[in-house]
């Protein structure tokens, strides 16, 4: 099952992306944007990149309130979806996470929302950390719980959710910005449609100070 959803997914991300707003409305009643949009309060200073862009709601949002904001994101596709649902007026560049091609310190903030698992790769974690500035921050949105049982059963058999489910996901979540020398804590926001994890990670003090 789960290699039937990858292939699946990944067709969706690159083939059939012109499909990906329906599915993600489809599978969340309709809540898939308006989780996206839950990651702004978290969201620090004024330069901001984005990785994994997709159809660049996150970057329409981010555009209307004047901050500076680039993404990146490997499919050709989404690039073409995320500048009509811009108006043309996104920053995008294609390319992966493991490889952001930036200046160190370039962001105030770096944000993934509902990234694949390229997200918790090392050398990803690692070029975020060389990307962000003194004292910026790493936002994520792993993942949303959603109240309705029936859709909480179509998460459940992708592996993304359990019993005790926000225990589970923030647990497991700590171990690769851990061993990146993050410093994270997790928030969970429980909304009418669902139970959304943020993480906040920060390069390690201890281990800037070393370097330094």
């Amino acid at each position: 099952m789960r290699k039937l959803l990858d292939v699946f997914f990944h067709f969706l991300y690159h083939q059939i992306a012109f499909a990906y707003d329906l599915v993600a409305a489809t599978v969340s009643f309709g809540h898939w944007k308006n989780w996206i949009l839950e990651v702004l309060p978290f969201i620090d200073g004024t330069r901001i990149l984005e990785i994994g862009h997709g159809p660049g709601h996150l970057q329409r949002a981010l555009l209307s309130q004047g901050l500076d904001s680039i993404a990146i994101d490997e499919s050709s596709s989404m690039g073409r979806l995320a500048q009509r649902n811009t108006n043309n007026t996104a920053r995008l560049i294609r390319g992966l996470g493991q490889q952001l091609p930036f200046a160190n310190k370039s962001f105030d903030t770096v944000v993934a929302t509902f990234p694949a698992e390229y997200i918790n790769d090392p050398q990803t974690l690692s070029e975020v950390k060389r990307c962000l500035s003194d004292g910026g921050r790493f936002i994520v949105l792993p993942v949303a719980l959603p109240g309705n049982r029936f859709l909480s059963w179509l998460f459940r058999i992708t592996g993304q959710a359990t019993s005790d489910a926000v225990k589970v996901i923030q647990e497991k979540i700590k171990d690769p910005f851990i061993k990146s020398d993050f410093d994270m804590e997790t928030q969970v926001l429980n909304l009418k449609s669902g139970t959304l994890i943020i993480i906040i990670a920060k390069p390690s003090a201890a281990k800037a100070n070393e370097a330094g």
